[in-house]
């Protein structure tokens, strides 16, 4: 709890910050939790208006900016893309999340600069803040034992499309257990304690509820199991069940 208040009276100084002196303020890159914390309280913040962006569209670990609501100049976020290569790729070991992370942080680099970590075929995207940057260009030249590469990205048209992994399959009710028992082949049961726990979020949104049903469209994320987008139902089968379609993300 003292972790959570600390947390909620710096997103205040944030927000009071940029009302009083009319400047556009940045948290931090904050975790689904921590973003919706920070939902939560937007009606808390008169006068100041909170927006999230992580570099990229539907980041899953984002920056709240924020700035008065009548705002006379433009802004950006202050973060980087980086593009990390292997310097040999034939001789490239496969190099997870977990790799490049574990790498960047025993560098003594904080996990609230770092955003998300993008990978395709032996390439890394890594999204961090400006001010560490250059530090982890000059730095960050091995993961494991893959010796790497990274360069700044300037243009978003670079960025990795996401990639998907479609599920489909059936259920007797568009209920969130009923989801993601079947976008991480699952039980409903085993699924139950994640809902529960505050594990599941829609949309950056916490939701505890195992009967609440989402929309065609919604993105699902389930800490320390992946995320999906439910692209609808569509059929019913001869039983009444109803046949979903989903994209996980890879």
């Amino acid at each position: 709890m003292e972790k959570e208040e600390f947390f909620i009276k710096r997103i205040r100084e944030l927000a009071n910050l940029s009302y009083r002196r009319d400047i556009v303020t940045f948290s931090d890159f904050l975790n689904l939790n921590e973003q919706n914390i920070v939902n939560n309280r937007k009606n808390q913040i008169p006068g100041v208006v909170a927006e999230g962006f992580g570099g990229y569209e539907q980041a899953e670990r984002q920056m709240i900016a924020f700035h008065p609501d009548a705002l006379a100049f433009t802004w950006e976020y202050p973060i980087t893309c980086l593009k990390a290569e292997p310097k040999a790729k034939k001789f490239s070991e496969d190099l997870g999340h977990r790799d490049y992370l574990g790498a960047i942080l025993n560098l003594g680099i904080d996990r609230s600069v770092i955003g998300d970590i993008l990978i395709q075929d032996h390439v890394a995207w890594i999204f961090c803040h400006n001010k560490i940057a250059d530090f982890l260009i000059e730095n960050l030249d091995r993961v494991r034992h893959t010796a790497v590469r990274l360069s700044a990205v300037d243009n978003p048209e670079q960025y990795p499309e996401p990639e998907f992994m479609p599920v489909t399959g059936t259920c007797s009710s568009i209920r969130l257990d009923a989801l993601i028992a079947l976008a991480f082949q699952s039980s409903r049961s085993s699924m139950v304690s994640f809902i529960e726990n505050g594990q599941v979020f829609v949309n950056g949104k916490l939701v505890t509820s195992n009967g609440y049903e989402p929309k065609e469209g919604d993105i699902i994320s389930v800490r320390g199991r992946g995320r999906f987008i439910f692209d609808g139902v569509s059929r019913q089968t001869k039983k009444g069940r109803n046949s979903v379609r989903l994209r996980r993300y890879q």
